[in-house]
Parts: structure tokens; C-alpha cells; sequence
């Protein structure tokens, strides 16, 4: 041990199995504080946009319960603290007069802002900020094209990726508890109420929650896993492993992840490893090209002209709240409104009915999706709606627009999980309710779902609206 004190900054990490920076500070200090702060400067953000029942919130306040529960009992404990989290961790690094502060890397381009000034601020006292890799297996400029730039097709991305992969870059980071320092005093944690947030419905969706919930999903998926293949594009079917927002905050390791997918030969766990390659691959995209968070990948298609004015509006309102009169995409936003969740194949085919049916800029519901998305993340959240808009790299290519109707039709067959969020078609037949104005009008009174009186009518004709996006991608890239 070459250092006296160290203090971890618990982010998006809230776990202590194959923690790096954990890992990292107990190997190297004789004596180890651990903090957690509730940032005033995203908390105050969210208050003031009158969010004060957050479900992100109320996850990281369980995930934070337990991590400090985990902590006491193996000799130490966390200091939680509401403030401005460089302020907090700068002031709380000098009253304990610790050589270095750990914490995990994070690559959002504020984040890394904030780490810059804490790192200035460290400095200036004589201390250093160590940051560790943690929330991928390769970052920032570690999986490169051959020519030494940045990759900007999934594909050729992920080959390299599984190429340079090697059983040390997930190696378990195992650590000796017992430079833990204990926080004087019995625990300190504010309640929802005292950081100015209400409780939400996460109770009601029984969504396992902390580092143990994290391994009871991991370990009810591992039984699915080699399905997931043939299971994961159907939302009325337990497909995926509901483990995007544990993820999110660090309760379970990346590594564990992939270490637990390469313990299966079967196509399903193949597919499952490669959309935690995607995840990276967009963490990549954003480190590399920072200007994604507010404009295209490719310049061309800011010149896009999206739908404005009143009707725009209209239709804004109503995508967002589940009212288009396409069953699936009301399913969809539904599912997210309700839960914070929402399927992988929901999320392509809502966002492409907002940019290509309804011909709205991709932004607006990039945003809404991270107001309400549990398992938000900036990288994966923009990677994906440009990829639905065609604006960003590896994107499908602007002519392929999704249909509402027959992407219903070949995901949710039976309707089964349209019932479930929209009460409204659920008494027409499966023939019937992926498109309900089709429906006879005898059979819309019978069924107690007349078009227009008890469901919407469609928003836009999707043929015709297919017909004038494609003119609105040909004009931008023509100008």
C-alpha cells in the first residue's frame, strides 16, 4: 500500500462486487472513506421541471440504502451528502485529508467536464483524482479501425471488439475489505422527502432493485439466454433480461455481463453479447463525436425541414401520450409513461413513427425519452433515436420506414401486449386490432371500439406519410 487515505466516489457504480475503482482504492490506501452525493445540479434540474416523482431517483436512493447496508456490515460505511457533487466531494477529500479520490470513468461530455474541474481542484490541494474503467470493457479510443480513427459502422466495430477481447479485460476486480474506514455516527441517509421528491408507482412494478435485484434478473435471464434470439423482439414475451437500468447505474458489472454471456455457446447468448457490444459502440460514438448530443452524425441531415406549427404540435402531444390511432406506437408510449420501461422493439418502431410518419425532428423525442426512460442513457439513448431518424452513423438507410401496422402484426401477433396498454381495441379480433379503422363499422360497435369515439383515428395515413418523408431526406441531402 503506497497511499495513507482514499476516498471512492460512488456514481454510476452502486454495487460492490467487480467494482475498478473500489477495487483499486483498497489495494492502495491503508485506510478507505466511501461517498455517495445527491447531485443538487441534476436534482434541482429535475425539480425545477416540476419532475419531483422520479423513479431514476427513487432507484438510486434504494441502490444507495443498500450499498451503505453492504458497506457497514463488511467494517465500513458511505457518507451521503446532498450538494453540488464537486463541491461536496473536493470540501469532503480535504476534511478527511485523503491522498486520492477513485472513481469510475464516465464519458458524457458534462460529466467529464465536472471530472475536469474536480481533478483542478484536487490538484491544487495536493491530492489527485484517480478514474478507473468500469462502465465498458473498451473505451474511448481502444477499439479502433485499422487506420487508427474512430469506427462508425456497428459491424466491422463489433468484429474488432470480439477480436481484441480477452479474458483479463473481464477478469473479476476482488478486493480486501479491510482498509474500510467506518463513517462516525449511525447512518446518515436522506429520505425521498428530504431531497424534495416524492415516491413513484416503483413499488407497484416490482422491479428488483439494488445490487442483489441486479443478480436475481441476471440469474432468471442466464435461464433464457439461449432463447433470446428467437424471443427478444416480442413484447408480450419475456425476452430481454430487464437489466438496462441496473446497468445504467452500475448495480451489476459490465464484465459480469460478458463473462456470463461467454459461458454460453447458444446463438441467443451471441445475440444478447452483441447488444452490450452496441451499448459501447454508441458510448464510442459520443466520446468521439461529442456533437451528436444536439446535432446529426451526418451534417447532411440537419438540413432535414421537420413538420412545425399547431398540427405538429397536436401530434407531439398525442405521440407522447400513447393517442396516434396506430395501437402498437400507443402500446409503446403507453408502456413508458406507465413504467418507465419500454421494449427495444417498441422504442424503433414509436421513434420511427415520430420522425418518419409524423415528421417530427428526432430530438423532441430524444428528449422525451430521457425524461422518462428508467434505464436512460445518453449514449444509447441518442445513438438510437438517430439511428430510427437516419441521422446518425450505421443508420438503416432513410427509404427503410418502418409500418406501424405490419411491425404490429409480426411482433405482437395476437395483440396481447396492445391489450395490455390499450384497453380501449382490446375486444376486436387479432386480425383486427393492429389496424381498428379497418375494422367494419358493425364490428367496431360491436366490439365497443368505434374509431374516432372510443380510439383515435390515425394520425397520418402512413403511405402517404412515407411518401413525403422520403421527399424531406431527398431535398436535405440535395441542398
Amino acid at each position: 500500500m503506497s497511499l495513507d487515505a482514499g476516498l471512492v466516489w460512488f456514481r454510476r457504480d452502486l454495487r460492490l462486487t467487480d467494482h475498478a475503482a473500489l477495487a483499486a482504492a483498497l489495494g492502495s490506501c491503508r485506510r478507505v472513506h466511501c461517498v455517495f452525493v445527491y447531485d443538487r445540479a441534476i436534482l434541482d434540474e429535475l425539480r425545477a421541471a416540476g419532475r419531483d416523482a422520479d423513479r431514476r431517483v427513487e432507484f438510486i436512493h434504494a441502490a444507495v440504502d443498500a450499498l451503505d447496508d453492504g458497506l457497514r456490515a463488511r467494517g465500513g460505511g458511505l457518507m451521503i451528502t446532498h450538494g453540488r457533487a464537486a463541491e461536496s466531494v473536493v470540501d469532503l477529500a480535504r476534511r478527511l485529508s485523503v491522498d486520492a479520490v477513485f472513481a469510475s470513468t464516465d464519458y458524457e461530455p458534462a460529466a467529464t467536464a465536472r471530472d475536469a474541474d474536480v481533478a483542478r481542484q484536487l490538484a491544487g490541494q495536493g491530492r489527485r483524482l484517480s478514474l478507473h474503467k468500469d462502465q465498458v470493457i473498451f473505451e474511448k479510443g481502444e477499439v479502433m479501425t485499422g487506420g487508427g480513427t474512430p469506427f462508425s459502422v456497428f459491424t466491422p466495430y463489433r468484429n474488432a471488439w470480439l477480436k481484441r477481447l480477452a479474458d483479463a479485460d473481464i477478469a473479476e476486480h476482488v478486493a480486501d475489505f479491510a482498509p474500510l474506514a467506518p463513517p462516525a455516527g449511525p447512518p446518515l441517509r436522506p429520505t425521498l422527502e428530504q431531497l424534495g421528491f416524492r415516491r413513484t408507482n416503483l413499488a407497484e412494478l416490482r422491479l428488483p432493485l439494488g445490487e442483489a435485484g441486479a443478480r436475481q434478473l441476471l440469474d432468471d435471464f442466464v435461464g433464457r439466454i439461449d432463447d433470446y434470439r428467437a424471443t427478444r423482439d416480442f413484447p408480450a414475451v419475456r425476452g430481454p433480461s430487464y437489466l438496462s437500468v441496473h446497468l445504467r447505474f452500475g448495480t451489476i458489472s459490465i464484465r459480469e455481463l460478458v463473462r456470463r454471456a461467454r459461458t454460453h455457446t447458444s446463438e441467443g447468448a451471441a445475440t444478447w453479447l452483441a447488444e452490450l457490444v452496441w451499448r459501447e459502440f454508441y458510448q464510442m460514438i459520443l466520446w468521439h463525436h461529442p456533437h451528436v448530443v444536439d446535432r446529426a452524425f451526418r451534417p447532411e441531415y440537419d438540413r432535414i425541414v421537420w413538420e412545425t406549427g399547431p398540427q405538429a404540435e397536436e401530434h407531439f402531444r398525442a405521440w407522447c401520450e400513447g393517442r396516434t390511432g396506430y395501437p402498437i406506437v400507443d402500446a409503446g408510449m403507453r408502456q413508458l409513461n406507465q413504467t418507465g420501461y419500454m421494449h427495444n422493439r417498441l422504442r424503433m418502431i414509436t421513434a420511427s413513427f415520430l420522425t418518419k410518419d409524423l415528421g417530427i425532428d428526432w430530438r423532441r423525442g430524444e428528449r422525451y425519452f430521457a425524461q422518462h426512460l428508467n434505464d436512460y442513457d445518453l449514449a444509447a439513448n441518442n445513438g438510437g433515436w438517430q439511428w430510427a431518424a437516419s441521422t446518425g452513423c450505421d443508420a438503416q438507410p432513410y427509404f427503410r420506414i418502418f409500418n406501424p401496422v405490419t411491425q404490429s402484426e409480426r411482433f405482437d401477433p395476437r395483440g396481447q401486449f396492445i391489450r395490455r396498454y390499450v384497453p380501449e381495441v382490446a375486444n376486436l379480433e387479432d386480425k383486427e386490432i393492429h389496424a381498428p379503422w379497418l375494422a367494419s363499422a358493425d364490428r367496431q360497435r360491436e366490439a365497443r371500439c368505434v374509431v374516432g369515439r372510443d380510439y383515435p383515428a390515425p394520425l397520418v395515413d402512413h403511405a402517404l406519410a412515407r411518401q413525403k418523408t422520403l421527399q424531406r431526406y431527398s431535398a436535405a441531402r440535395e441542398r
